[in-house]
């Protein structure tokens, strides 16, 4: 055990003034990276980063009276016994204080930093909780060694024979926690895409919004929670619906009479599909003859959207658009004729 005489003597050597306005102008900067470079991320996004910075604020402060204590405290150390002991359980909390405020601060930047390349919605959390578990575990580690002088050697080589047995009884664990690292390096997806992932027969459809350490999070259509192991999505098929270079495309069939003007009932529909605020311009909306009969002829509509959650909302508003613009110009829509021939003889 370390002697408490030792304790305050070893922290007394990194808690000074210096450190403490290092540690304010890193928080200073990471404001700053926010301010300049994180203009364009979405108002839930910005609200994200600003808790952040609140708890930051408050862990500050408290930081900062802890210090001040500390230092009046170690200035009257040596005049009076208890204000002694006082100064051993501020140096402790101010120690712990400032090492979670720089966890705090490495992690806000790692999560602004990663926001660079996913300016549309986010960044999961895994990759960020991996980075600040890390480093809390290697200061952890300098504090026993530098501050406590405790000698890691032994603990090291106990806790490599204690990983072992550990990685055997947490396979799934890891195996789903490296999958999810496998998928954000290779940018599967991000936060808030439409996917599509297809095992065996099975599809299940639904928008991103979480990655979490075991599981992806998807919000289906209907608005339920679909909780699916990291390693299955590694494992399957799966599509993105949400790729600004891919706009989805989707398609309806009209059935009109074989008599109608079939050239200017693709023209009016293409036009009124040019008016939807929802189908993209570029590829344009396209109609074409698919198939005819002696009564009738399918034409179908082709159209591009980039949200697939809308997608029914969409649909709906293109049949609705069409069936009137196809009844104010007079056509009318086919009708199933059924021949039936009587050979009943009397």
């Amino acid at each position: 055990m370390v002697s408490p005489a030792l304790f305050p003597l070893s922290l007394y050597n990194i808690l000074d003034f210096e450190l403490f306005i290092l540690l304010i102008l890193f928080c200073v900067c990471n404001y700053l990276f926010y301010r300049v470079f994180l203009k364009n991320v979405s108002d839930e996004r910005h609200e994200s980063i600003t808790r952040h910075f609140k708890s930051l604020i408050k862990y500050l402060c408290i930081l900062s009276v802890l210090f001040t204590a500390f230092s009046l405290s170690s200035n009257y150390a040596s005049e009076a016994l208890h204000f002694k002991k006082i100064t051993v359980y501020l140096a402790g909390l101010t120690f712990f204080i400032g090492s979670v405020i720089f966890v705090k601060c490495f992690r806000l930047f790692v999560l602004q930093y990663l926001f660079l390349g996913s300016m549309r919605t986010g960044v999961p959390l895994l990759l960020v909780n991996i980075f600040s578990l890390i480093l809390s575990i290697l200061i952890l580690f300098w504090s026993l060694s530098k501050v406590f002088g405790i000698d890691l050697t032994p603990i090291l080589a106990t806790s490599a024979a204690f990983s072992i047995v550990l990685g055997l009884a947490l396979q799934d664990t890891l195996g789903n926690l490296f999958a999810g690292i496998s998928l954000q390096v290779d940018k599967t997806f991000e936060l808030d895409d439409w996917i599509e992932i297809q095992n065996g027969t099975i599809k299940i459809t639904g928008q991103v919004n979480e990655l979490s350490w075991r599981s992806t999070v998807l919000i289906g259509l209907a608005g339920e929670l679909v909780t699916l192991p990291n390693k299955l999505v590694s494992s399957c098929q799966v599509s993105n619906f949400s790729s600004d270079r891919n706009p989805i495309m989707r398609s309806q069939i009209f059935r009109l009479r074989i008599k109608s003007d079939l050239k200017k009932a693709k023209d009016l529909i293409e036009s009124t599909l040019s008016e939807v605020s929802d189908i993209k311009g570029s590829p344009a909306p396209f109609a074409y003859i698919q198939e005819v009969s002696d009564s009738w002829a399918n034409i179908k509509i082709i159209y591009f959207i980039t949200d697939f959650g809308k997608q029914f909302v969409i649909g709906d508003k293109v049949f609705e658009r069409v069936l009137n613009i196809l009844k104010l110009n007079d056509f009318e829509l086919a009708h199933q004729v059924i021949e039936y021939q009587n050979n009943d003889k009397l």
